[in-house]
């Protein structure tokens, strides 16, 4: 699929139980933390196509905090998309998508050796600072579970990305060496 399916999350969302935007915006941001925080509108928007395809349904209407909010909660062909979507395996990424990567290829391509390692050991320091918080945020008793899934989720990337970068710094000493020879 690529990049998180914001509908499906929404449905799981309200499979505890019917919401309104600002609950489900709320709950989304505590529930993905290290994910990037969903806007309203993007929340509304995405709820308006659910209704609009028949997997949630309004409830009814909250006016006791100021404006009025409608709640919505899933309906049977929600449930049903939801289900399907979480038994669905997702394939591995079948293309290199980093920014991280295409930096790295044009720097060697671009610069001198000496100036592409340079970029890569700062690279490669950034990652590792990153590695320390998320350790020392995982670290700290009073994570919440879902803290803690995502924090083990980000240094396992990380530390995938400090392995290629090693390799990388590696290949670049032995170029350098080649060139120079």
């Amino acid at each position: 699929m690529g990049g998180v399916s914001t509908p499906h999350v929404l449905l799981g969302l309200l499979a505890g139980g019917s919401r309104h935007g600002y609950e489900l915006k709320r709950a989304h941001d505590e529930r993905l933390p290290r994910a990037r925080p969903l806007a309203f509108g993007q929340v509304y928007a995405t709820l308006g196509r659910l209704q609009r395809d028949g997997l949630v349904a309004a409830t009814g209407q909250d006016r006791a905090a100021g404006p009025d909010r409608t709640a919505y909660a899933l309906t049977g062909e929600g449930r049903a998309a939801l289900d399907l979507w979480l038994s669905t395996v997702e394939p591995p990424m079948p293309y290199v998508a980093s920014t991280l990567f295409a930096k790295v290829v044009v720097a060697l391509l671009v610069a001198d050796a000496e100036r592409a390692r340079s970029y890569l050991i700062a690279q490669r320091g950034a990652h590792t600072a990153r590695l320390r918080e998320l350790t020392a945020a995982k670290a700290d008793s009073a994570a919440a579970l879902s803290d803690v899934v995502a924090a083990d989720f980000a240094i396992a990337h990380l530390d995938a990305d400090l392995r290629w970068l090693h390799t990388t710094l590696d290949r670049v000493a032995d170029w350098h060496r080649e060139v120079h020879a």
